[in-house]
């Protein structure tokens, strides 16, 4: 067989799609699936269930993360892998991150459907708590694979309720045994909704970044001093919401100041969140941006300078994390290029760019040549209820995906 004639089920994939949609789905047409709550959980045993359907060796290992493997001729030769993560921001949208996911699941169904022998193994991966909305960071799974981050260290991290990541991720059912250590792996591709406006601004179907943005996260947290709001005077109050406004309009206008970076404050909880009681702590987070990771250091030396004189001046001392920092990614520039001749070679219009999104295709790019598969969102809107790419798109990246994984499969 010609397997450059190979193409997807696309009705198939969009079943599974919607099939999905319906574990956590939203009055608004999006999902919520927080990573190792219930819906995480019947997401992640349907996700079992048809990786044994089309025969594949499934493992989990110690982060939770899902591999679904495939055997290729010469076993001994590193696999091919791809994939995304099922879990969901708040309310988020309905293709952001299982797209990836069930967009590889269709490769395997299409291989296995069709009796291809790969020389090489192929393997899923559905990447552990990857948005990192309730267990900060994100792709904390990926990184611990990637032996970038401490495991003892992930699991120790808590929701805003003081629940554990470890302890939830063996509530349900998803603490495996096999360590979370990266194996030798030949090439790695993620399939993704772009996620931003380009595309669709562009008329391109197909999006090839060249790589992705740096990510740092900081956590601030003030205190001050509480008390009733009528009987104390505005003279002298230790408040600290006002400190942290003053605090997220730095963020907002050093970024506009600097240029060629993205800075936002996206979290905030405030204490004791009564109306008539002067706030006395605030947390809130605070997420930087930029192609060139020294570009946004100067952005949080400049932040951290600033944040130090505001909360001096109002009284309410400061306490500054480092919780992230992830430096840019370029990516594999033999796979990059492979996306955008395989787009050519199916006829699908491209555009070549850059990723402003995190993705698990971060950690893998230090440990293996790496490249993403973008296809256009709707209106840029992502994290939303209203996220939406159309079917179309959603088969013709699968197609992409499949003939970059048939390429690189039978390389020796």
């Amino acid at each position: 067989m010609d397997k450059s004639n190979l193409r997807v089920n696309g009705k198939r994939l969009r079943m599974s799609l919607e099939e999905m949609a319906k574990i956590g789905g939203t009055p608004g047409g999006g999902v919520e699936r927080l990573a190792h709550s219930d819906e995480d959980k019947t997401a992640r045993d349907l996700f079992v269930s048809w990786l044994k359907e089309i025969h594949c060796d499934v493992t989990v290992d110690e982060m939770g993360n899902i591999f679904g493997r495939r055997k290729g001729e010469k076993e001994s030769l590193p696999t091919v892998m791809s994939g995304s993560h099922v879990d969901s921001q708040p309310r988020g949208g309905r293709f952001d991150g299982i797209l990836g996911v069930m967009g590889m699941l269709e490769v395997m169904r299409t291989l296995h459907d069709n009796g291809i022998v790969t020389k090489r193994p192929v393997t899923i991966v559905d990447w552990t708590n990857e948005e990192g909305s309730r267990f900060a960071p994100a792709m904390i799974a990926s990184g611990v694979w990637a032996g970038k981050l401490d495991r003892d260290w992930a699991y120790g991290r808590t929701d805003k309720n003081g629940k554990k990541q470890g302890d939830e991720l063996a509530r349900i059912g998803y603490k495996g045994k096999q360590p979370a250590k990266a194996f030798p792996v030949h090439a790695y591709y993620e399939y993704h909704i772009e996620q931003g406006p380009i595309l669709e601004r562009e008329s391109k179907t197909i999006g090839a970044p060249k790589g992705i943005l740096c990510l740092h996260w900081y956590d601030i947290y003030l205190t001050g001093t509480a008390n009733q709001v009528g009987p104390t005077p505005m003279e002298g109050r230790n408040d600290t919401l006002c400190s942290a406004a003053e605090m997220i309009l730095a963020v907002n206008r050093v970024a506009h100041q600097l240029g060629n970076m993205v800075a936002t404050v996206g979290e905030i909880q405030n204490y004791p969140n009564s109306r008539n009681i002067i706030p006395d702590k605030v947390h809130f987070t605070v997420d930087i941006r930029s192609w060139d990771d020294g570009h946004a250091l100067r952005a949080w030396d400049l932040l951290k300078k600033e944040f130090n004189i505001i909360a001096e001046r109002r009284s309410t001392p400061i306490r500054m994390e480092e919780t992230w920092r992830v430096e840019h990614a370029p990516f594999n520039d033999k796979l990059v290029r492979r996306v955008l001749e395989s787009a050519e070679e199916l006829g699908y219009s491209s555009h070549y760019m850059v990723s402003g999104a995190g993705h698990d295709a971060s950690y893998m790019n230090q440990i293996c040549p790496t490249a993403m598969i973008f296809i256009p969102s709707k209106n840029g809107r992502s994290h939303v209820e209203v996220e939406e790419s159309t079917w179309e798109d959603c088969e013709a990246g699968a197609n992409i995906l499949l003939q970059c994984i048939l390429k690189s499969a039978d390389e020796s």
